[in-house]
């Protein structure tokens, strides 16, 4: 559970650092919290009361003179009535979601041939890994990028969510959404560029029985080098004009975790991966929380580099866009 609360904490600070002041917590999330809470007032109550029996025991042999004892109090709750703590198992049981020590990473090697010869051995070795397979829950799915294996411009973001891992793709949620408004406003369809992520499983969370999860968390280190092959293997068969980093964990995924402490350090600017301009911006999710036109015109501004970069025509209403009147 300690690791658990670290990881929201740091999914929270990471939240801060990108200017959200307010998250949205849902009722099966404090459902959970408040389990844990209880299970850990019944663990300190069990504490209490053996200490408690063993001080009985201790005040019966030094008052075997005297074997009246006083009343043990009753905790009352409002009304008069005792209050009992719920039994164990009545409490959602949160599923120890941790994640197993992963092997080292993949070496990667794909077959000779055209494009989408080697794309299609690469998606059958991702989709059917052992070890990716082993990190998504029953019924959901490994997920592998997508989109024209000819594109110029790769858009690589942090991990699949819920809509993800259902269907199998990338960006196929709100943000996913958001992010096709935004490939249609650099006058490109989304099946025109390339979408992928640096992980190939939603990190799992500790969930309650029966329950889905709720929320995301961002990859670890060692789950973010473990996947990279594979999205190294991508790029390979694609290859790219250059690269769009979407957030701060695809730009650590890329770039090297720790080597900015904050998203607004590293975007607007290029960077180099496998050889590749990076071009850094918010993920999509940065707008859906506020979406003012402050913020779009940021990433837009981002988005009018890396068309510049690639040759794209850029209109004057297209270089207009977000601008405050």
């Amino acid at each position: 559970m300690r690791a658990v609360l670290n990881t929201l904490i740091e999914e929270l600070r990471r939240l801060k650092a990108a200017g959200v002041r307010t998250v949205a917590v849902s009722s099966e999330s404090t459902a959970s919290l408040r389990a844990v809470v209880v299970r850990r007032a019944e663990a300190e109550a069990g504490g209490r009361k053996l200490q408690s029996e063993n001080t009985d025991r201790t005040s019966a042999l030094d008052a075997s003179s005297n074997p009246v004892r006083s009343p043990q109090p009753v905790l009352r709750a409002a009304g008069g009535a005792p209050s009992i703590p719920p039994p164990a198992s009545r409490l959602a049981s949160p599923a120890a979601a941790t994640t197993a020590a992963l092997p080292p990473p993949p070496a990667v090697a794909l077959p000779a041939g055209d494009k989408s010869a080697r794309w299609a051995a690469l998606r059958e070795l991702v989709l059917n890994h052992p070890v990716c397979l082993a990190n998504v829950r029953p019924g959901k799915k490994v997920v592998l990028g997508v989109g024209s294996l000819d594109a110029k411009i790769m858009f690589v973001g942090e991990a699949p969510g819920a809509d993800e891992e259902v269907q199998g793709e990338p960006f196929v949620g709100p943000a996913g959404q958001l992010l096709t408004k935004m490939i249609q406003g650099m006058g490109l369809k989304r099946e025109e560029t390339y979408i992928g992520n640096i992980m190939n499983w939603r990190p799992q969370m500790p969930v309650a029985s029966g329950m889905e999860q709720v929320g995301n968390r961002p990859p670890t280190t060692e789950e973010m080098a473990f996947c990279l092959p594979f999205l190294r293997a991508q790029i390979e068969v694609v290859q790219p004009a250059l690269l769009v980093a979407l957030g701060k964990t695809a730009t650590d995924g890329l770039l090297g975790a720790g080597k900015f402490k904050t998203l607004g350090e590293a975007r607007g600017q290029w960077h180099e991966f496998a050889g590749l301009p990076v071009m850094v911006t918010y993920h999509p999710s940065y707008i859906l929380r506020e979406p003012t036109n402050r913020k779009k015109r940021l990433i837009w501004e981002d988005l009018l580099k890396v068309m510049e970069r690639c040759g794209l025509p850029i209109t004057e209403k297209q270089r207009g866009y977000f601008l405050e009147r």
